[in-house]
C-alpha cells in the first residue's frame, strides 16, 4: 500500500491545570522519608498526583493510561498505593518509585471503593457494577466476586479478628459476609435510603452508617460464640416462652441472621447538615470521626474510648445518687438506673468551614493529639487544617491551601504566543499565562468571566473578552489590568487579530460586530509612560446575536457567525454584503478560514462539520464530526488540515481537501471547550470541563489511515468484549460468589499464545517422532531435523519447555481467565505436559493452580475420557510427592528462621524486628568504641 499523502502524528505531551478531579478521593501517603500528614493523594484525570502541601509543589506522579481515577487506597505499610479507574481496573503502585507492577481487570464499570485488610495481602473492591471482588496482592490473582447488591457499592470494610466483610451500597442495604464460606449471613434492612459511608468503632463493636438524611445510625455489634452471645447482659439471654405470634415470627426471622454476630440499632448522631453524607472517615485508631455533606462544612466528632465512657457513667451515676438522696431525704434510697447513650461515646468537637463545597476529605491523628485534615474541594483546590483535639474548645486552622497549578473554574478561552513559548488560559475568574516548556505558572491575574482572549503583537500585552461584554487589557512584565473598556451591551463571544497587526474585530450578543484599532497613549497614573489601549472605528449591525468572527488571512473578507444557524460574509472595506452560507440545522459554534483564504470550515451544534468554497459560498463537504456540539475549530497553520473539538470529550483531525478523519485525540474526561494551535503547527493545548489543560505534541512519525481505522476497530471490540458477561465455569450454578476475572483483549492473547505454543509442541513432536522411526528404520544415528526458529531464539530450549516458558509469561492477575478461553482440544496436551513438569520439579506451583483450574472447569469432559484418566492417575501421585517435598522444604525454612531469630535474640537480649530500644543503641556504642579502642592500640 503505497502512501498517497503523509500525515504526522499528535500525541499526548502533558496534562496540567487540574489539582485534583471530582471523581476520586483525596488520600494522605507517606513517602520515603517523609513526615506523616504532609504529602497527599488525589486523582488528576488519568494520572495521580502526589502533593507535598508544604511546598506546594507535586512530587510524584502515578501514570494511568486512559481511564480517569475513581478511587485511592494507601497500603497499610505505606509503601503501595492501590488505585482503581473508570474502566474497572485496579493498578497497584509503588509509592518509593512511582512505578506499578500489579494490577487487576475484573469490574465491568468504574470502581467505588478499594480496601486493604490489616496485613496489606488482600484487597477488596466494590464498583458501580454492584460486585465486590477479593483480591490476592501476594499471588496477584482474583480470589473471588461477591454478588448481592442491587445498585453501587459506596464502601466495604474489614472486620479482621472475625474474618468477615461489611458492605454498603446505593440499594440501602448493609450485607455481612462470611469470607471463609463466601457467603452472604446478614442483610441489614434498617435504612430508607442509599447508604453513603461506613466506620467501625470501640474495636469493632459499633457501626456507624451514613445515609442521605442528617442522621449518623449507630448499630451494637455482638458476636456469637458456640450459641452464646458475648457480651450480652444476663437478662437478654433468659429467653420466655410466649405464645405471642408476632415474637415467634420476630424470633424465627433472627434465627438465621445470629449464627455468628447480632447488629442492632443503638442510637443516631445528628449532624448539622441536612443533605447526604457525602465523606464519613476516621482516623487509625478510631479517635476521632469527621464527615460532611455536599455543602462546604465539615463536621468533626471525639470517640471516647471505653474507660473515659465508664468514668462518665461512675460520674453520671454519682449525681444520680446525690440528686436521689437528697429529693428523698432518707437513707434507704432505691440503686437509680443510668441508661447508657450514644451521645456518651461519641461527641462534637469542631466545624472547620471550607472556601468551596468539599468533594473528599482524609484524616491524620499525630501523637500529640493533634488533628491533620486534607480536604480535595469541588472548585481544584487541596486545602490542609489542623485541629488540636486536647482543646477544650477546639477550632480548625488552616495550614496550606493548593491553588497556583490551576483554575477554580472552567477554561474557556486559550491562546499561544507568536513565539509557540507562552500559552494565555482565561477562566471565570483568573488569566493564567504558563510556560509552554516547563508547564509553570508565570504570571496569574484576576479577571472577569473570560470568553475569548489573544496575545497582542510583541506577546507584552493580553487582551480578553467577558461575559459581561468587556474588553479588559493586561499588562504580562506587571501582571497588572491596563484598562477594561464596555465594548458590547451583551456577552462578547468572539475575538479576532486583523492579519495585518493593527487591531481586533469582535463580535457580541448585542448583534452588533466592532471594530478596534490599537493604540498607544499616555498614562497619567504612571507618569506619561505610554500603554496600549484600543480605539472603536467602525460597528456592523445584524439582525441575529454574533457567535463567531474570523478575517480571512488576506484581510479581505470577514466571516461572521449568527445565531440563526447561518454564516454571513462581508468585505471588510466596505462591509457590503458577500455571500450567505446556510445548511446547519443549529446554530454555527466555531468557524476558520484556511492560510490561503480559499476554504471555510464551520462547527455546529448539530455535530457536523461543514467546509466551503469561499469564492462561490459553496458547500464541498459536510461531515458527521462529533456525538456532540462542535465546540471549537481551527485550521493548522499553512495547511488544509483542521483540528475540532467536541463535547462528546474528542480532538479530532482532519484533511479538508479529502474531507477525511485522520486522527483523534482521546484524553479529556469531560466536555472539551476549547483549543488553541501553535504559530509553528507543532503543538496544541485544550481544556476541558474535567478541570485539565491538555498539550499535544506532534511528532515525526506518520499516519497511515488503514492503520488507523484497524485500530478503531480493536478498540470497538475490546469495549464489547469488557461490556460481555463475566466468564462462567461450566457445571457450576451461579450464587453470590464467582470468579473473580474478566474476559479482556489481553486473556484472550494471551489464550492465544498458549494455543500457539501447544501446537508448536505438536509439530516439533512429531517431527521428533519421525526422526526417530526413520533412525530405527536405517539402523543408524541421522542428523537431527532443524530446529523451529523460535526454540532457538528462546536458547534451543524444548518444545515442551517453550510451552511452560509462554505460560509463565501470563499474569497472574488474567491467567485463569486464559485457561477458561482455551479450547478443550488443547487441555489433553497441557495435561500430559503438567505431568512432565512435575516430575522434573518445574514452576510445581504454577502447575498445580492451573491443572486444578482446569480439572475443575472441564471435570466431566476429563473423566469422561479414557485416554486421559491414567494420565490424571500419574499426576495425582506425582503432585502429591512433589506438593509434600515443596511443603517440607518451606517448612524446614521456617524453622530455620525461627531458629535464627531466637538465637540473634538471646545474644542481642532485645527483641528482633522490634524498635531498637535505648539500651541497644547505648550497646552498639560502647561496641564501636572498644573496636576503635582494639584497633588504635594494633
Amino acid at each position: 500500500m503505497g502512501l498517497t499523502k503523509q500525515y504526522l502524528r499528535y500525541v499526548a505531551s502533558a496534562v496540567f491545570g487540574v489539582i485534583g478531579s471530582q471523581k476520586a478521593n483525596l488520600a494522605f501517603v507517606t513517602l520515603k522519608g517523609g513526615e506523616k500528614g504532609r504529602y497527599v493523594a488525589v486523582g488528576a484525570c488519568e494520572h495521580v498526583f502526589i502533593w507535598d502541601v508544604r511546598k506546594a509543589e507535586k512530587v510524584l506522579i502515578l501514570e494511568g493510561k486512559k481511564h480517569e481515577v475513581t478511587y485511592l487506597c494507601p497500603s497499610p505499610d505505606g509503601v503501595h498505593i492501590a488505585v482503581g479507574y473508570e474502566d474497572g481496573g485496579v493498578r497497584i503502585f509503588s509509592l518509593l518509585n512511582g512505578e506499578s507492577n500489579i494490577s487487576f481487570s475484573g469490574h465491568k464499570s468504574a470502581v467505588s471503593v478499594i480496601r486493604y485488610d490489616a496485613l496489606g495481602a488482600r484487597l477488596v473492591t466494590g464498583s458501580r457494577d454492584t460486585d465486590v471482588i477479593m483480591w490476592d496482592i501476594i499471588n496477584e490473582c482474583g480470589l473471588y466476586r461477591l454478588k448481592g447488591h442491587k445498585d453501587e457499592v459506596t464502601q466495604v470494610l474489614f472486620l479482621e479478628n472475625k474474618n468477615l466483610l461489611i458492605t454498603s451500597s446505593k440499594d440501602s442495604f448493609v450485607k455481612w459476609w462470611d469470607l471463609d464460606t463466601q457467603h452472604c449471613f446478614k442483610t441489614m434492612v434498617g435504612h430508607r435510603s442509599e447508604v453513603w459511608g461506613m466506620v467501625l468503632l470501640n474495636q469493632e463493636n459499633r457501626l456507624l452508617t451514613g445515609s442521605a438524611d442528617s442522621e449518623l445510625r449507630a448499630w451494637d455489634i455482638r458476636y456469637i460464640e458456640e450459641g452464646k452471645e458475648v457480651g450480652e447482659p444476663q437478662e437478654k439471654k433468659v429467653r420466655t416462652l410466649l405464645k405471642d405470634e408476632e415474637e415467634d415470627e420476630e424470633g424465627l426471622d433472627e434465627e438465621p441472621e445470629e449464627r455468628i454476630l447480632s447488629c442492632k440499632k443503638f442510637g443516631s448522631v445528628l449532624r448539622e447538615a441536612r443533605d447526604r453524607v457525602v465523606s464519613l472517615v476516621t482516623d487509625a485508631k478510631a479517635k476521632v470521626l469527621a464527615c460532611h455533606g455536599l455543602d462546604a462544612t465539615l463536621e468533626v466528632f471525639t470517640v471516647l474510648s471505653e474507660e473515659e465512657v465508664q468514668k462518665k457513667m461512675d460520674k453520671k451515676l454519682k449525681r444520680a445518687k446525690k440528686k436521689a438522696k437528697s429529693q428523698e431525704g432518707g437513707e434507704d434510697v432505691p440503686e437509680p438506673v443510668v441508661e447508657r447513650k450514644l451521645s456518651d461515646e461519641i461527641q462534637k468537637l469542631a466545624n472547620i468551614k471550607a472556601s468551596s463545597k468539599i468533594r473528599s476529605m482524609d484524616c491524620l491523628m499525630a501523637p500529640s493529639g493533634e488533628m491533620k485534615l486534607a480536604l480535595l474541594l469541588q472548585n481544584n483546590t487541596v486545602e490542609t487544617y489542623t485541629l488540636k483535639t486536647t482543646e477544650i474548645s477546639p477550632t480548625g486552622t488552616k495550614t496550606s491551601r493548593l491553588t497556583l497549578s490551576g483554575h477554580r473554574t472552567d477554561v474557556r478561552t486559550l491562546a499561544f504566543s507568536s513565539d509557540n513559548i507562552a500559552i494565555l488560559s482565561a477562566s471565570g475568574e483568573t488569566v493564567k499565562v504558563w510556560n509552554r516548556s516547563t508547564l509553570q505558572v508565570i504570571r496569574t491575574m484576576g479577571c472577569e468571566y473570560a470568553l475569548c482572549s489573544l496575545f497582542v503583537p510583541g506577546d507584552r500585552q493580553i487582551i480578553l473578552g467577558t461575559k459581561s461584554g468587556k474588553i479588559q487589557i493586561f499588562d504580562l512584565a506587571s501582571g497588572s489590568l491596563l484598562e477594561t473598556t464596555d465594548a458590547h451591551e451583551g456577552a462578547l463571544w468572539s475575538m479576532c487579530l486583523s492579519p495585518d497587526q493593527r487591531g481586533i474585530v469582535t463580535g457580541g450578543a448585542d448583534k452588533t460586530v466592532k471594530f478596534w484599532d490599537f493604540e498607544l497613549i499616555k498614562d497619567q497614573d504612571s507618569g506619561n509612560i505610554k500603554r496600549l489601549t484600543v480605539k472603536h472605528t467602525r460597528t456592523l449591525q445584524l439582525d441575529e446575536d454574533v457567535l463567531c468572527v474570523r478575517y480571512s488571512p488576506d484581510q479581505r473578507l470577514l466571516a461572521v457567525s449568527l445565531l440563526d444557524c447561518t454564516v454571513k460574509i462581508f468585505y471588510t472595506d466596505t462591509l457590503k454584503f458577500f455571500l450567505s452560507l446556510y445548511g446547519h440545522k443549529l446554530p454555527v459554534l466555531c468557524l476558520d478560514i484556511s492560510h490561503d483564504s480559499v476554504l471555510i470550515a464551520t462547527g455546529s451544534a448539530d455535530r457536523n462539520v461543514k467546509i466551503w468554497g469561499l469564492d462561490f459560498g459553496d458547500c464541498h463537504r459536510s461531515m458527521f464530526a462529533h456525538d456532540d456540539s462542535v465546540m471549537f475549530l481551527q485550521f493548522v497553520p499553512k495547511t488544509h488540515l483542521f483540528f475540532t473539538a467536541g463535547k462528546d470529550r474528542r480532538i479530532k483531525q482532519w484533511d479538508a481537501d479529502k474531507f477525511e478523519h485522520i486522527q483523534t485525540l482521546e484524553g479529556h474526561h469531560r466536555e472539551v471547550w476549547c483549543l488553541a494551535i501553535s504559530p509553528n503547527g507543532d503543538h496544541i493545548v485544550s481544556s476541558s470541563h474535567d478541570k485539565s489543560l491538555r498539550l499535544w505534541e506532534r511528532t515525526r512519525e506518520p499516519i497511515i489511515l488503514e492503520e488507523e481505522k484497524e485500530m478503531e476497530r480493536e478498540a470497538e471490540f475490546e469495549e464489547s468484549l469488557a461490556k460481555g458477561d463475566e466468564p462462567v465455569v461450566p457445571g457450576e450454578t451461579k450464587g453470590e460468589a464467582e470468579p473473580a476475572g474478566k474476559k479482556t483483549i489481553e486473556t484472550v492473547k494471551a489464550a492465544e499464545r498458549i494455543m500457539e505454543a501447544i501446537e508448536l509442541y505438536r509439530e516439533e513432536s512429531k517431527k521428533l517422532e519421525e526422526h526417530r522411526a526413520a533412525c530405527e528404520a536405517a539402523g543408524k544415528e541421522l542428523p537431527p531435523p532443524k530446529m523451529n526458529p523460535i526454540l532457538v531464539a528462546f536458547g534451543n530450549i524444548s518444545p515442551s519447555r517453550y510451552v511452560l516458558e509462554v505460560m509463565k509469561k501470563v499474569r497472574s492477575s488474567e491467567l485463569e481467565v486464559s485457561l477458561l478461553v482455551l479450547p478443550f482440544p488443547y487441555v489433553p496436551d497441557l495435561l500430559q505436559l503438567f505431568n512432565g513438569y512435575v516430575q522434573q520439579g518445574l514452576e510445581v506451583e504454577l502447575v498445580c493452580r492451573c491443572l486444578f483450574f482446569l480439572l475443575r472447569v472441564h471435570f466431566g469432559q476429563i473423566t469422561s475420557n479414557q485416554m486421559l484418566l491414567s494420565v490424571i492417575d500419574e499426576l495425582r501421585t506425582n503432585t502429591i510427592s512433589k506438593v509434600r517435598e515443596i511443603r517440607d522444604v518451606l517448612g524446614f525454612n521456617s524453622a530455620g528462621l525461627q531458629f535464627l531469630q531466637r538465637e540473634i535474640e538471646s545474644k542481642e537480649d532485645v527483641m528482633f524486628f522490634a524498635d531498637a530500644t535505648d539500651r541497644f543503641e547505648e550497646k552498639k556504642r560502647k561496641r564501636r568504641k572498644r573496636e576503635r579502642a582494639v584497633l588504635t592500640i594494633a
